[in-house]
């Protein structure tokens, strides 16, 4: 078993800085943090940079070309929030070391024609289900598409889902409106409600989908653990409130939100450090938006961001980056997890804050126990980069090696 030993870098260890520590690996494995390298271990030399954990994504939809453009940028684990790399479909992808780690949900509860239905196109057949996977490389069952057409049909839903290999469970509750659409069926509470609570009973962690005040109150009070998008209006006292007293995690998406707003990617595209690792299809799609609530404000949004990181609510970055496709423009994958960072700093997180919700808060909220630090026994899922991003947040872009379960990605 080889034995490489980084030296000479600061680490910062998914919580905080260690300062200049040498990190050893084994294997798949961290064995050692601090003191000296081992005799006989291959070195690498970090001198002038920093060694992070490896980044997650905590919210994407994905397949496997978009897992290996993520671990290009340092993403060493996607969590997928609709798609079809569950649990008994994804063993290709779990033992390949050139592309991300995934965890999924499996397809989301919503009602028949809900979202994410609208966002597609009439004509749109890209041979993979809306919103996600592929299914490259997969083997396994079809996924299931769960019934949310009822309570009782909601909370059936629940273990025949998890049966099928869904990591968590997500519940979409939109009624199109901030997409342009208003009116799209939407999950009541009842509905909602009965859903989360057959998730809690087999103990599965829920999440959900909500744009809105409105929809996240409605999940809430249903229950739910962790909301995957933040809501596109400005924040009351009121809701900053309910959702610290809830205990619920956010993933802000802020440059989901920024795309919905009409802002494309075009400056994250023309930085160089992101144009060497696009191919042409990525550039446009980075380069476009979704522009469907162009009314809406960044500010605000980064200004919930600030309520609720000074309200001591768990923030964790991701982007529902998707598709190479102008329409579901303004993301990358990897790339744009970067931006999310910088989106959060300039929010008024501290750079640590951002490094933290890319890292060990996510790996802590999703129960991913084997990773999002750096310490003793843990997957190592490395990210090294020049320069010293717990000050300066863009330097996570310097990458200058990546590692997944140990394995050094080829240049």
């Amino acid at each position: 078993m080889s034995t490489t030993a980084i030296s000479g870098a600061q680490v910062f260890d998914g919580e905080k800085p260690l300062g200049v520590t040498t990190v050893v690996i084994e294997g798949s494995r961290i064995v050692q943090v601090g003191g000296d390298a081992p005799a006989g271990a291959q070195i690498v030399d970090g001198t002038g940079a920093t060694l992070l954990p490896g980044l997650i994504d905590a919210h994407v939809h994905t397949d496997r070309a978009s897992l290996a453009l993520a671990l290009k940028f340092g993403v060493t684990t996607e969590l997928e929030m609709q798609g079809a790399n569950t649990r008994d479909r994804r063993t290709p992808i779990s033992e390949d070391d050139s592309v991300a780690d995934v965890r999924s949900s499996g397809f989301a509860l919503t009602p028949p024609g809900g979202h994410p239905s609208e966002l597609f196109p009439e004509d749109f057949h890209p041979g993979r289900p809306a919103g996600g996977g592929q299914g490259g490389g997969h083997r396994g069952e079809p996924p299931h598409h769960p019934d949310a057409t009822s309570p009782e049909a909601a909370a059936a839903s629940i273990p025949q889902l998890l049966a099928h290999g869904s990591d968590y469970i997500k519940f979409m509750i939109d009624d199109g409106s901030v997409e342009g659409h208003p009116g799209l069926p939407m999950l009541d509470q009842a509905t909602l409600n009965a859903g989360v609570a057959a998730a809690q009973k087999h103990g599965a962690l829920t999440v959900a989908h909500a744009l809105t005040i409105d929809a996240t109150r409605m999940a809430i009070e249903a229950g739910i653990d962790g909301l995957v998008h933040l809501f596109v209006e400005p924040a009351t006292d009121d809701i900053i409130a309910m959702v610290k007293d809830a205990g619920v995690f956010i993933v802000p998406c802020t440059v989901l939100n920024a795309s919905m707003m009409g802002i494309t990617g075009d400056q994250l595209a023309d930085d160089p450090r992101v144009a060497s690792r696009l191919d042409s299809d990525w550039d446009a799609t980075l380069r476009s938006c979704f522009g469907h609530y162009p009314q809406g404000k960044l500010q605000d949004v980064l200004d919930s961001v600030k309520a609720l990181a000074d309200a001591r609510v768990d923030l964790l970055v991701g982007t529902d980056v998707s598709q190479p496709m102008p329409f579901l423009g303004g993301l990358a994958h990897g790339a744009s997890v970067h931006q999310e960072m910088q989106h959060l700093v300039a929010a008024g997180l501290t750079p640590a804050a951002a490094l933290r919700a890319a890292t060990a808060t996510t790996a802590r909220r999703f129960r991913l126990s084997d990773r999002g630090r750096i310490a003793e026994g843990l997957r190592a899922d490395l990210l090294l980069v020049d320069g010293d991003p717990t000050t300066t947040i863009t330097d996570t872009l310097n990458t200058r090696a990546v590692w997944r379960r140990g394995a050094r990605l080829a240049a």
